[in-house]
């Protein structure tokens, strides 16, 4: 099962129209682009996707046209999570979980529980789940770290936790989880620029943002690195790195549906609290687009 989840995942945006319900042709046309481009899988109901601002109906119809889009063709990891513990293990409960291949489950934002309370949501969270279980560690976004030592007890006291989406940007605790880590449990990359670095310390991939925009020059990238090409790796890194840098600028995932915006996928609309990235923003994304689209990527 974890081999399903090595490679590029895509942590795949919720368009919307322009009077704020769901673009759900857009959000067809980028499942398809994902697949014809050659990521491995899907992550839907992420921080990217704007889960938290959607209800409970809205998600259950988002869940249902994704896996009859993806039909089978590419392995879907759906984002169940939060800080109330219960209320994640009643969600998961009444989930169907046909053509879903696992649940995506970060760490518990605002109350900040000692390593020992992360412990026993995340072997609770998992006792729950018909599917395996990958956690998120995104301190940037929780207020608390999930530490190497509790990752790692978890790692060989939790069987269907199968590994952990590190956002932490701390590559000296990356390499000390994939230093004792159990062999099958993977070590994914939550932050695209240190995606490169995480790889060559022998970590399994990304769940990506920019990826969105530019999966199939991603997906590229993050299998030279699995092959031990890093010289080739580092080309599409750095030609990369400014635009994964400016997507995050104002603010995530308003970068990136400015992005996308400007390549003609989606239309540029959130759900407050969150807004449109700033004009000055929006413009600098948009010329390196066009740079971008002059320069070669990918190896024909």
């Amino acid at each position: 099962m974890p081999e399903k989840f090595k490679g590029t995942g895509v942590a795949i945006v919720t368009p919307f129209h322009r009077e704020g319900n769901i673009d759900f042709k857009s959000f067809e046309r980028l499942i398809e682009y994902q697949i014809e481009s050659g990521i491995n899988y899907i992550v839907f109901l992420g921080t990217t996707g704007e889960s938290v601002v959607l209800n409970k109906d809205e998600r259950n119809a988002l869940i249902n046209y994704a896996v009859e889009t993806v039909a089978g063709r590419v392995p879907v990891v759906v984002g169940i999570g939060g800080n109330n513990t219960q209320e994640i293990i009643g969600t998961i409960r009444k989930t169907s979980f046909d053509g879903i291949d696992a649940v995506l489950s970060v760490s518990p934002y605002y109350n900040k529980p000692q390593p020992k309370g992360l412990f026993y949501h995340y072997k609770n969270v998992a006792a729950a789940s018909p599917a395996p279980v990958i956690m998120y560690n995104v301190p940037g976004r929780t207020a608390s770290n999930i530490d190497a030592e509790t990752t790692l007890k978890i790692a060989h006291e939790v069987s269907n936790i199968i590994g952990i989406k590190e956002a932490s940007k701390d590559l000296t605790q990356c390499a000390l989880i994939i230093k004792d880590k159990p062999e099958d449990f993977l070590v994914i990359s939550g932050d695209d620029p240190v995606t490169l670095p995480l790889l060559a310390l022998g970590g399994d991939g990304v769940i990506s943002v920019i990826a969105n925009a530019y999966p199939a020059e991603f997906s590229q990238m993050v299998n030279y690195c699995l092959n031990n090409e890093f010289d080739k790796a580092r080309s599409i890194h750095y030609q990369l790195i400014d635009l994964m840098e400016a997507i995050f600028a104002d603010g995530s995932p308003s970068g990136i549906k400015a992005l996308l915006h400007i390549k003609g996928m989606v239309k540029n609309s959130l759900r407050l609290p969150l807004v449109k990235i700033n004009k000055g923003l929006y413009n600098q994304i948009s010329t390196m687009v066009e740079i971008m689209e002059k320069s070669v990527v990918l190896e024909k």
